[in-house]
């Protein structure tokens, strides 16, 4: 039986989206997103992600927490050079200080299809609707260019983070297991989607989510 054919606008979008994703700003009513510059940024990222208070936060991540900035910088280094990659950082317009990093990452515009991903806010961030926003800004930038697929992973037992992707109207699709290998030590991975026929309807939910949040 063949394939459902889809429209050719629909198609020729493949060959117009490069597989870097484009560096933009992203502004909203709280945060502002940019591209993540190495020479910047990092000292600033470095400080506000120090403290044991911080270190749960890297539980999940691929390494950190990191012990001075030219270790954060290395590891912030190959998101930045990565070739399906673009790293944001999080700014939070009353304060003018930067909040966190997110990224669009594993980047297929064959398929129309991105990923958000290698996100982290400390702790003194979060519950505030900093990340909703943020999340909220990547996904109508993706969805805008026309995607039709945004995708959310996280290692299966990141509680806070499946907690967060529900929240933000992400569809749980199923736990990979046996996906990757971090630290040394097995991740089972669960995977989330945005499609762009749910957009419409997920979008307002998200950024009204996101503004309903303790300040």
């Amino acid at each position: 039986m063949a394939l459902p054919t889809l429209p050719d606008d629909v198609l020729a979008r493949r060959t117009q989206l490069p597989v870097k994703p484009a560096p933009v700003t992203l502004t909203g009513a709280r945060v502002e997103l940019r591209p993540l510059d190495l020479d910047a940024d990092v000292a600033e990222l470095h400080a506000i992600s120090r403290g044991a208070a911080n270190d749960v936060m890297w539980t999940w991540m691929s390494a950190g927490p990191f012990a001075d900035v030219a270790a954060l910088r290395a590891w912030l280094a190959a998101q930045v050079a990565a070739p399906d990659g673009q790293p944001f950082v999080v700014r939070e317009l009353a304060t003018g200080r930067l909040v966190g990093v997110a990224n669009m990452m594993a980047n297929v515009p064959a398929h129309l299809k991105v990923e958000l991903g290698a996100i982290w806010y400390p702790p003194s961030a979060q519950g505030r609707g900093l990340s909703a926003e943020a999340t909220f800004l990547l996904c109508a930038h993706a969805f805008g260019l026309g995607y039709r697929r945004v995708e959310w992973k996280c290692d299966a037992r990141n509680e806070p983070s499946r907690r967060a992707a529900r929240a933000y109207g992400f569809t749980f699709e199923g736990i990979q297991d046996a996906h990757l290998i971090i630290r040394g030590g097995n991740r089972d991975t669960a995977w989330f989607r945005m499609l762009d026929t749910e957009w419409t309807d997920r979008g307002p939910k998200l950024r009204a989510y996101a503004g309903t949040r303790t300040m």
